[in-house]
């Protein structure tokens, strides 16, 4: 009996591969480094390995062989569909986060010490100095130096969480014909490509980072680290120099021109290690399943069983790769795909079953999805009758004020400003008497004048709040983290949460469909043409009940740009689309044999055809006082947004001429009366 081998035994040998090649470009940017570290006073032992730029080297790839262990710890598949808070919150509470920063900050540790043993006198960034003689002096630059390369592993820490660099981005949905054909033998592939397009790219934005780095360690260090750390390095030298008693600070700053220049450029250095050793994993490690263009269980002993083992893996990474592979052996390898057809004696059944249902479960979770959007997901507890209120047998307390007399005018205002308290936006004005009516104009006239009561009026700071909110929304950084995009809702709704991967759900479309396709010729059996009316219902209705939830699903009030898009589904609804049409095209000759009525076949077609979305209509917010101005002019009034509730708050008011007319024929409908 062949002992069934699990998928991630032939997975894992592929990862460790590729990880080499990681470490193989980590190694070539250490080595760069080291380059440019060197002093070059010699020709030879300014580059030859087996020297001080050797062991610059070493320490250098340390520092980004750090990164790439926790990378190997924590990689998923899958985008985030949390808003910014819960996954803010999400990250702040978990063990990963400050793991990510333990790792980071470790590495810029290990790569000060290299810059400031590459440095010569005359660079002033060593820790003792000596003035008058033999006197020490602690030197407060190298100081700053490390400070700021610890921010650097701070700030790199949120970008890391804030683009979700753990992820690995799949974005090939099947097998590239040219990593297909090439054999995969070091950086002569398409990921070596790939690396070199996005080098110029990737230099600039850690050059960016670097001085955004250098600005947040300015504020921190003088604001909170300064004199700590002062004390701490005073502690650490003495044993060793004859340095001061004094934990006073210098008087004198430690930043001029050339040591925030020099900031710049180690911070540089430091991000380019860890921007080589994250998209290098983001690169190698999301390469097609193939091995010397094969799949990877073409070796196995009993590839059908590998591959059936990774499909019902339950960890998303293994499930992803496995499935990806059956859709690629759907498209592009014969005799893999009629020795799928052809393994009917499983325990389980036969092969073609058992890939049927893995992938229509798949699907279903789909549609699972949004038939249980909207709905309750706990039992409704059954409505008690409510008790009747028993009988009051003494008049209630009185509100009013006891302790002071009270007048008409006086009393009146008192209690508008106590409804004001109870109910907060209910106008208080309409509760006052005449009288207090009357002093409440006159005061405001006599201390406002026109303009300044429209720019105070209700609907002018309403307008600017609303204006205001808008800004600081599409601000990237604060924005994020309060924004509800549509794309992210739609795609928690349909595809799942707290990750999505749309890849999975694309190749179970297309493994399902090129399977059926290439059926008609290689299936011996005929064991695949009874479950294609059941693929054809089945996308046809995750189509339409997708089309139908993203036209009725809210827009979040956050969510400034109001349009309905959501790449990550659409791509599984275009993949859908593309399979079902295939499906149809070859077997809607044989409709009557597979039980296909005409319905069936008008729906699949009717959900093949992409429905152009209508374009979104532009809502205007208006400027404050933008609107009074309108309307005592006659043009016609902006209609405003409330962007706490994302529906008009305002209507359109009478024109002057219509209250014109209304005032002069008021004394013949009172007389009329």
């Amino acid at each position: 009996m062949v002992r069934r081998s699990h998928y991630k035994d032939t997975l894992q040998p592929a990862l460790h591969r590729r990880f080499s090649s990681t470490a193989g470009l980590l190694l070539a940017v250490a080595y760069l480094e080291a380059l440019t570290l060197a002093s070059w006073s010699s020709l030879l032992w300014s580059w030859f390995p087996l020297g001080p730029t050797g062991i610059r080297t070493a320490v250098i790839f340390s520092c980004g062989l750090a990164i790439l262990v926790l990378r190997i710890a924590h990689y998923h598949v899958g985008v985030h569909t949390e808003s910014g808070v819960q996954s803010l919150k999400t990250s702040l509470t978990k063990w990963p986060t400050y793991e990510t920063l333990f790792w980071y900050a470790i590495s810029s540790a290990i790569f000060c010490p290299v810059y400031l043993w590459s440095l010569n006198d005359s660079a002033g960034l060593r820790w003792i100095t000596y003035f008058s003689g033999d006197r020490a002096r602690l030197n407060e630059r190298p100081i700053f130096l490390a400070c700021y390369l610890a921010t650097c592993a701070l700030v790199q820490m949120v970008v890391h969480f804030r683009y979700d660099a753990d992820r690995l981005i799949i974005i090939k949905p099947v097998a590239d014909k040219e990593d297909a054909s090439t054999k995969t033998g070091g950086f002569l592939t398409g990921s070596a490509q790939k690396i070199a397009q996005q080098f110029p790219t990737v230099f600039a934005g850690c050059i960016r980072q670097a001085t955004f780095s250098l600005g947040v360690a300015i504020v921190l260090y003088y604001a909170l680290l300064r004199s700590c750390t002062w004390t701490w390095t005073l502690m650490m030298f003495r044993p060793f120099y004859n340095l001061p008693r004094t934990n006073l600070v210098p008087s004198s700053w430690p930043i001029d021109l050339f040591l925030m220049v020099r900031c710049v450029w180690t911070g540089a250095l430091v991000n380019a290690i860890w921007a080589a050793g994250n998209s290098g994993f983001s690169i190698f490690m999301a390469k097609p399943p193939l091995k010397a263009g094969k799949p990877f269980t073409t070796e196995s002993k009993d590839p059908n069983g590998s591959l059936l083992s990774g499909l019902n893996s339950k960890k998303s990474n293994i499930q992803c790769f496995a499935m990806w592979e059956l859709a690629i052996i759907a498209q592009d390898f014969e005799a893999q795909r009629k020795a799928i057809f052809a393994d009917i004696d499983r325990k389980d059944g036969p092969m073609w079953s058992q890939v049927y249902t893995i992938c229509m479960t798949t699907l279903k979770s789909v549609e699972e999805r949004v038939d249980a959007y909207g709905k309750p997901l706990l039992p409704t507890v059954p409505v008690k009758a409510p008790e009747e209120p028993r009988q009051r047998v003494s008049a209630p307390l009185k509100q009013d004020q006891i302790f002071t007399k009270s007048n008409a005018t006086r009393s009146g205002v008192d209690k508008a400003w106590d409804q004001l308290a109870r109910s907060p936006g209910s106008s208080p004005i309409a509760e006052l008497s005449p009288l207090a009516k009357k002093t409440w104009r006159q005061t405001r006239d006599r201390m406002l004048t026109k303009e300044q009561q429209e720019a105070v009026s209700k609907e002018s700071i309403q307008s600017y709040i609303d204006q205001a909110t808008s800004y600081l929304l599409r601000l990237e950084w604060l924005g994020s983290i309060f924004r509800h995009e549509f794309s992210t809702e739609f795609a928690a709704a349909v595809l799942g949460q707290p990750y999505a991967e749309p890849t999975v759900y694309i190749h179970a479309t297309q493994a399902l469909c090129y399977l059926a396709v290439h059926s008609l010729a290689e299936d011996q059996f005929g064991n695949v043409h009874r479950d294609v009316p059941s693929i054809v219902r089945a996308l046809t209705a995750i189509i339409t009940k997708v089309e139908a939830l993203k036209a009725r699903f809210p827009i979040h009030w956050t969510d400034s740009t109001r349009r309905r898009e959501s790449p990550e589904v659409d791509q599984v609804i275009d993949a859908m689309r593309v399979g079902l049409e295939q499906v149809v095209a070859k077997f809607e000759p044989y409709s009557a044999d597979l039980r296909l009525n005409l319905t069936d076949l008008r729906l699949a077609k009717e959900a093949m055809t992409k429905k152009t979305p209508p374009p979104p209509q532009e809502e205007v917010v208006a400027a404050p006082g933008e609107d009074l101005a309108k309307e005592k002019s006659g043009a016609p009034v902006a209609k405003r947004v409330d962007l706490t509730r994302s529906r008009p708050i305002t209507q359109r008011r009478a024109e002057p001429a219509v209250r014109q007319r209304l005032d002069q024929r008021r004394p013949e409908m009172e007389q009329a009366r």
